[in-house]
């Protein structure tokens, strides 16, 4: 069995979030977990951030724009995520019928039949390829031609219907705004995108484990969204096939027993951006956040504050203040002077981050 500790250091490990572990490059940075939570634009682009050596917002933007290696889209759970762009097509076909299915009521709701939402993808595939790239704003106003009103959710959910059906997916900025692009022009047909079925599923779960874990495959589901059913049929493959180890309800890659579990001399401080995988990559939460302090990470209304880790356990929050290089730190106790510091080169490398010409 392994202890809260060692499971603690060995997750923060795998997301690259210890031991002095930083990928080189953005690319490198979203293969190595799969997956960045990206609901909010800056905090994916601070999610890839903490887990690289000393990226520039210019690489994280060339990785989107320039190398097309990684992509913005709605996958786990039909929320927002960064992923590799050579693993977008096969992910779609997995998730999104399931994620098209649970939305069936709201597209109700708001008089969205399956017509008109396969005359809105037809539609935003004519106007992108002949005015592409397009952000919100523009796609909505050319949906009016359907007679969808230009207010409310109805386009929000068109534009995410297309996306979720392979027809379009973000891509680069204009002016800061986010533009949406056809997607077969945008990324390249590769290998990956030949998985299907079993084989997509069970993908999946071993780069959820080699992102993850130890983790349990209720863990899996929480984070994929799928079925517990699911889940089970995936764990049962990847042991017939041996690529998993189970220690009790904790499943590892046989690959990653060996890596080290011991504390370190010097503790990993790093700054989460809100929202951040490593905290809600699980079905519970004990292992990372004290109880006494996750109210404080989870206050509600789906907020899920900024967070200081060391060590991969979380000791304090943070927030941006009124001044550009202005960084508060909330922490939960008192923090011995080697933590302190490694407090103060995060703030510097975020505040550095966030205003590169500053």
């Amino acid at each position: 069995m392994l202890d809260h500790e060692s499971v603690r250091r060995l997750r923060a490990h795998a997301q690259a979030l210890a031991g002095g572990t930083r990928e080189a490059s953005a690319d490198a940075a979203v293969r190595r977990v799969f997956a960045i939570q990206a609901q909010d634009a800056t905090a994916a682009d601070l999610g890839i951030r903490v887990r690289g050596r000393d990226l520039t917002p210019r690489a994280v933007r060339a990785a989107y724009e320039e190398e097309r290696s990684i992509v913005r889209g709605w996958y786990m759970r039909g929320t927002l995520h960064t992923i590799p762009s050579d693993d977008a097509r096969w992910v779609l076909r997995l998730l999104a019928p399931r994620i098209l299915a649970a939305t069936g009521h709201r597209y109700q709701q708001l008089g969205l039949n399956d017509d008109l939402r396969q005359r809105a993808d037809h539609l935003l595939r004519r106007v992108l390829t002949t005015h592409g790239p397009l952000t919100r704003p523009e796609l909505t106003e050319h949906l009016t031609a359907l007679g969808i009103p230009p207010d409310g959710q109805a386009p929000f959910h068109l534009i995410r219907h297309a996306a979720l059906t392979g027809t379009l997916c973000y891509g680069p900025r204009r002016a800061g705004e986010a533009t949406y692009v056809l997607l077969d022009d945008w990324l390249p047909t590769t290998g990956g995108g030949r998985r299907e079925g079993d084989a997509a599923l069970t993908e999946l779960a071993r780069r959820y484990l080699a992102a993850h874990a130890p983790a349990a495959l209720e863990d899996f589901a929480a984070w994929s969204g799928l079925p517990v059913t699911w889940a089970r049929r995936a764990w049962k493959m990847l042991a017939e096939s041996g690529v998993i180890i189970e220690y009790g309800a904790l499943t590892m890659l046989a690959g990653r027993v060996e890596e080290p579990t011991g504390p370190s001399d010097t503790p990993d401080v790093r700054m989460l951006p809100a929202y951040d995988n490593y905290l809600v990559g699980y079905r519970t939460r004990d292992i990372s956040v004290p109880a006494l302090h996750q109210a404080g990470v989870w206050p509600g209304g789906g907020i899920i504050r900024p967070t200081v880790i060391a060590d991969g356990l979380a000791i304090a929050t943070w927030t941006r203040g009124s001044g550009a290089r202005c960084i508060q730190v909330n922490a939960f106790g008192s923090v011995p002077p080697q933590i302190e510091l490694g407090i103060d080169l995060e703030k510097a490398s975020v505040v550095r981050f966030l205003q590169p010409t500053a």
